[in-house]
């Protein structure tokens, strides 16, 4: 279990293992509702969820990413949100003749929390959403898309792979003894220049191979191993079902509060309950799904 949380499960997660439009459906699901919450309570669940996610997913790692992205978003967002924002009743000083309110700050953290939590999310889809799924999904009705969406997802770390596959190669021509600050920047410039003709001269090429082997041509078939299961069908209900509830409840305005003139937290009645509720099963169902998974190869392993 310690293993499996330092260095992630990665694409062999149980989740994963689903079909993707299942997998597409939850981020649909999780992703929007998480968009238009405000409420501090909405906020912390889909945080958590998130947070637990994606280190379960990335390993340790994780822990350090999201830690980057959402210490500085909070704080950029709270001090910006506050300074240009002189809303509220509280004020709790004036800077310039300008009012700096607690209602403005507390908004700011409220919607830093709300960023922060869609990019984890994105980081868990990417993870789940291989390129191959992608080109499922929508290599029929929009093959452009799905091609599109498939070379965005995995660009950042091809880039990256193909970066220290650079900077090795440059480093056994012998190219980074020159020491000092310019020297070094002109070696990073370099570099990026290489890095970016890479990059450039793949595209085309994958370009030419995909239209070559007619990809978007109408009546082409692809070849996939996805089949539609009766526990994909039992899980996509689940998720449909509180997906539906906690997005009607979004709609309602269940997931927000106010903020101006003062911070009204509203009342929690019975619908909001419900929203709630609905929400945290939604989000616990692939953490809960892959833990369980994970815990059976262990079992299976053991055994042999």
């Amino acid at each position: 279990m310690k293993e499996m949380f330092k260095n992630g499960i990665g694409e062999d997660a149980e989740f994963a293992g689903y079909h993707p439009v299942v997998n597409f459906i939850f981020f649909v699901f999780a992703i929007g509702i998480t968009m238009f919450s405000i409420d501090p309570v909405f906020l912390v669940v889909t945080l958590s969820f998130s947070w637990a996610w994606s280190i379960l997913l990335n390993g340790k790692k994780a822990v350090r990413f999201n830690l980057l992205m959402t210490i500085p978003v909070m704080i950029v967002m709270a001090v910006i949100n506050t300074l240009f924002t002189h809303n509220g009743a509280t004020v709790l000083f004036y800077l310039n003749y300008n009012r700096v309110t607690l209602e403005a700050f507390v908004y700011g953290l409220a919607a830093a929390v709300m960023i922060s939590s869609v990019i984890i999310w994105f980081t868990c889809f990417n993870k789940v959403m291989t390129s191959d799924k992608f080109i499922y999904l929508f290599g029929k009705a929009a093959p452009v898309l799905g091609l599109t969406l498939s070379m965005i997802f995995r660009f950042i770390p091809l880039l990256k792979s193909r970066y220290n596959e650079i900077s090795m190669g440059q480093k056994c021509m012998g190219r980074h003894v020159e020491k000092g600050i310019f020297a070094k920047a002109r070696q990073l410039i370099k570099e990026a220049s290489i890095l970016v003709s890479w990059s450039l001269e793949a595209s085309i090429e994958t370009s030419d191979s995909m239209e070559a082997r007619g990809y978007g041509l109408h009546g082409r078939s692809s070849f996939h191993l996805f089949k539609f299961t009766s526990r994909d069908k039992k899980l996509t209900a689940y998720i449909l079902v509180t997906g539906i509830i906690a997005s009607v409840g979004c709609a309602l305005g269940k997931t927000s509060i106010y903020y101006y003139p003062v911070i009204d937290l509203g009342n929690w009645d019975l619908m909001k309950m419900i929203t709630l509720i609905s929400y945290i099963l939604l989000l616990v169902a692939p953490l809960v799904i892959d833990v369980l998974g994970e815990k059976k190869w262990q079992a299976y392993r053991s055994e042999i």
